[in-house]
């Protein structure tokens, strides 16, 4: 990991900066990395929701590489929602497309006077107007930031609506339906009036010894599919919410903001019955030899019928559904709980870590 932007929106510079050598070997990455840059730079008692605050999107040291489960890019700023240094993670491409543009990560300050979103195109970054997508939903703002970065190889990360009133749980969006879904990651970002951030580049990461690092990631594939029972079964059958029964079972089932740990009617939304019911197939973020995300199908009886990625139906590859789409977060307006994305299959077998 070497290459950090700052970008300062209220005064629109960029430029680039060394994170010296023994910060990066102490905390490695993703949010250990962002927690530790921002708790050094961030003055005590700022608003989170102003110019002051500052937002880190940032990868980890073996994203873009073989290794495997590492589809993951992180968030980090001091959260609207619980008024502390926050990190939020998200899967999906954009985390291993952020390290092919040319960048392990970018920090934001400032807060610009109209709406912006940042390009970024092997090792060239550029901030562009973004009058047009404000308002816009996540769908409409990634096709058109795909479109003018010249379609296939692009990768957006962006917010809708929500983030740009600053709704204090509004998520950052990327391939549509992945979301770094905590902490109102989303609405820091409207309120810098950042848009979106947008990803090109055939940048590869360079490994110091080939033949090590391939051992390594055998071993580690090998250990995931075989040695255990939660990666090469259960998630791949029910997904992630695999844990629903079992949370709620053991009393830990967050209900009506935690007044109780109990949901009564948990079953209904379990790994076990949304692959009963909705389950059309499953798929994996960039490397992921699990495939714990899902594709699902919801009858048109249903308020929220279609088909697509996540537990909840919803929008596919930019087709609306026969109905209304999914969940708040899929259909585009950045609140709703995460889908699963990721193009790439396996077989290409590059991921990110650290997030």
């Amino acid at each position: 990991m070497r290459r950090f932007l700052r970008v300062n929106l209220s005064t629109g510079s960029i430029k680039e900066e060394k994170i010296p050598e023994d910060t990066l070997k102490d905390f490695i990455g993703g949010r250990g990395l962002g927690v530790k840059v921002l708790y050094d730079e961030l003055e005590s008692g700022i608003d989170p929701l102003s110019p002051e605050n500052k937002i880190l999107i940032i990868t980890g040291p073996l994203t873009g590489t073989a290794s495997p489960e590492s589809g993951r890019w992180c968030s980090v700023t001091k959260s609207p929602l619980t008024g502390t240094i926050h990190d939020s993670q998200s899967g999906g491409d954009f985390g291993p497309y952020l390290k092919f543009a040319g960048f392990d990560g970018v920090l934001f300050e400032g807060s610009s006077e109209k709406p912006v979103y940042l390009w970024l195109e092997n090792g060239q970054p550029e901030i562009k107007d973004a009058s047009s997508l404000w308002g816009k939903d996540v769908f409409h703002t990634t096709d058109a930031i795909i479109k003018e970065g010249g379609g296939n190889g692009v990768r957006v990360a962006c917010i809708g609506p929500a983030g740009e009133k600053l709704v204090r749980f509004a998520n950052i969006m990327n391939e549509k339906h992945r979301t770094a879904g905590r902490g109102g990651h989303g609405a820091v970002l409207g309120s810098k009036k950042l848009k979106a951030i947008g990803v090109k580049g055939n940048k590869r990461p360079q490994i110091a010894d080939e033949d090590t690092f391939k051992a390594a990631t055998a071993k580690a594939r090998k250990r995931l599919k075989e040695n255990s029972e939660v990666t090469s079964e259960t998630l791949p059958d029910e997904g992630t919410a695999a844990l629903v029964n079992e949370i709620n079972e053991r009393g830990g089932y967050p209900t009506k903001n935690f007044q109780t740990s109990v949901f009564a009617t948990a079953n209904r939304t379990s790994g076990e019955t949304l692959r009963d019911t909705l389950l059309t197939d499953s798929m994996g973020c960039w490397g992921c030899v699990i495939n714990c995300g899902r594709v699902s199908k919801v009858p048109a009886w249903s308020y929220f019928s279609g088909e697509g990625e996540g537990p909840g139906g919803g929008d596919r590859g930019g087709e609306r559904g026969s109905g209304s789409g999914g969940s708040a977060g899929e259909h585009g307006d950045g609140t709703g709980e995460p889908g699963s994305a990721g193009r790439e299959s396996t077989e290409r077998g590059v991921g990110q870590h650290g997030g």
